[in-house]
């Protein structure tokens, strides 16, 4: 009996050490399943399988811990906005969405995630009642139901009409922005850049059209150009509390009619300036110099990029509703037509009549210090007054990129625009940087300098440098493809011509150094 009992003994202790054996197995290929699964949705870990299965509707997903709206599609790394559409209702993904899930703060709630003012300002110019403390349905369609009151609101407009029509996504992936911060810094360094030296290039220009009119009325009159920009800047300070890029919609019209009129006017009158009898001596001719030669080559480079560049702005901050593809393409079409009319017919035709000796400022080729105006003085006033109302619209427009970046930190979009909380900051952050960039422009009046600078270090690598890296970056093309090769090339032709092009910048701002003293009363071309 002591034996059947020891053997009963010894047959337990080994199944249950077997038990213990698969209990550490099935642990261990627990651990192992999540330790592979590359996805999670939610908080949870999403398996191959599962992954591969999903994709079918949501396209091809990388790896990557993503925030998922199981009733409207919506999709976003977590801890950031959302980062696109895909088709709802995929029961892989089929977890519950965390309430912080985007970190947001806006005290909006759409499906049960908080948004994040980003997502929150782009449903709200589409619709969405800007009031804080509501939850909202929303669904791929754009209907939109208050669940606190159950009401049906305004239709926001198909969130997503490809991936609807498809039933298919285009995938989930982590945004370069998110994997590679510095590009992201980069882009916007380099933007702020631009949008601060154009702002200060536009006021400079327009106190320079002020004093040309002044000048002629009152030739010895005690304004200097420093006084014509604080002019300026406070007139422009005062416009630029308009809140928005939708608020500007019709000063950006007002601005493409008023370009066309200035075209038309100061074409004109440099046809007639160079058809006179007394017209000035005209000398086309080039520097001797060779160095000279080629460093006047890139700075027309780099202004050439400031010219082309203009369509960037919308591109960045466009606010087209989805797809928005086409509709940008549209508008960068009409974006480079207008620039080729605006800017090459006064350059061609102020080049001919006055040689290379025209000023940036083609106004001044027309109304010399000396002699009598080469255009009726109608038609010159004129011409001043709608580059001055111009050249207001630009700044207001470049100036509201920077006030967006500004107002991120400030503003609270719970509160309305105009509250006081929203207004008191708003005022005090534009108007500082509006006096900051008269400053620069009162102290340092090199407009075709700032032109040719602002092309070299802004437009240059924006347009041209950085959409292939982050194209090669995001997209992954084989490195021996044509694509990726392509890319590459014009990575390091375009980094040399922007590297020159500075160069070229700053050499001919040291040389103009020396033509003027701090807070010069003319402007240095």
């Amino acid at each position: 009996m002591t034996t059947a009992f020891k053997q009963n003994a010894l047959l337990r202790n080994i199944a249950n050490a077997t038990k213990k054996i698969k209990g550490f197995k099935d642990l261990s290929l627990f651990n192992q399943s999540v330790d592979i699964a590359k996805v999670s949705i939610n908080g949870h870990p999403i398996s191959e399988r599962a992954v591969r299965k999903a994709e079918k509707k949501a396209g091809p997903v990388g790896p990557g811990s993503y925030w998922y709206d199981y009733r409207a599609g919506f999709w976003g790394v977590m801890g950031h906005e959302c980062s696109g559409i895909i088709p709802p209702f995929i029961k892989e993904f089929n977890y519950a969405l965390p309430k912080n899930c985007a970190g947001g703060n806006t005290g909006v709630a759409v499906n049960g995630r908080e948004l994040h003012q980003k997502d929150f300002e782009l449903l709200v110019c589409r619709g969405l009642p800007r009031i804080s403390g509501k939850s909202y349905s929303v669904e791929i369609s754009g209907n939109v139901i208050d669940e606190t009151t159950g009401k049906k609101l305004r239709n926001l407009g198909k969130l997503a009409p490809t991936v609807e029509k498809l039933k298919r996504g285009f995938g989930m992936h982590i945004p370069e922005e998110i994997r590679s911060g510095w590009v992201f810094y980069l882009v916007v360094t380099v933007q702020t850049a631009i949008n601060a030296g154009i702002t200060i290039g536009s006021i400079l220009l327009a106190a320079d059209c002020l004093e040309i009119m002044y000048s002629d009325l009152a030739p010895n009159g005690p304004l200097k150009l420093y006084h014509f920009i604080i002019i300026v800047a406070v007139v422009l300070s005062l416009l630029s509390q308009m809140p928005s890029f939708h608020s500007l919609r019709y000063i950006n019209l007002a601005s493409l009619l008023l370009s066309f009129g200035y075209t038309i006017l100061v074409s004109a009158a440099c046809i007639r300036a160079g058809a006179l009898s007394n017209a000035p001596a005209k000398d086309y001719s080039l520097s001797s110099s060779n160095s000279e030669k080629t460093f006047n080559a890139f700075l027309s480079i780099s202004i050439l990029a400031s010219v082309f560049g203009n369509g960037i702005l919308p591109e960045i901050q466009a606010t087209l509703a989805p797809p928005a593809a086409g509709k940008m393409m549209k508008a960068l079409v009409l974006c480079y037509t207008v620039v080729f009319f605006t800017f090459y017919f006064p350059a061609i035709t102020g080049y001919w009549a006055f040689g290379n000796r025209v000023q940036s400022n083609v106004l001044q080729s027309l109304m010399p210090d000396e002699g009598p105006s080469l255009a009726p003085t109608w038609l010159l006033g004129l011409a001043v007054v709608l580059v001055l109302l111009q050249l207001l619209a630009i700044a207001l427009v470049y100036s509201q990129v920077a006030y967006e970046i500004m107002e991120k930190s400030s503003a609270d979009a719970a509160r309305g625009r105009f509250s006081r909380r929203n207004l008191a900051p708003r005022v005090a952050l534009r108007t500082a940087y509006v006096a900051a960039c008269a400053f620069v422009a009162a102290m340092l009046p090199f407009f075709g300098d700032i032109v040719g600078v602002v092309g070299a270090v802004g437009f240059i690598p924006l347009d041209f440098v950085l959409p292939v890296v982050m194209y090669n970056m995001a997209l992954a093309p084989p490195r021996r493809s044509a694509v990726y090769l392509a890319n590459v090339v014009i990575m390091v032709v375009f980094t040399g011509v922007g590297l020159i092009g500075a160069v070229a910048s700053v050499r001919k701002l040291v040389l103009d150094a020396g033509q003027f003293k701090l807070f010069s009363g003319n402007v240095v071309d």
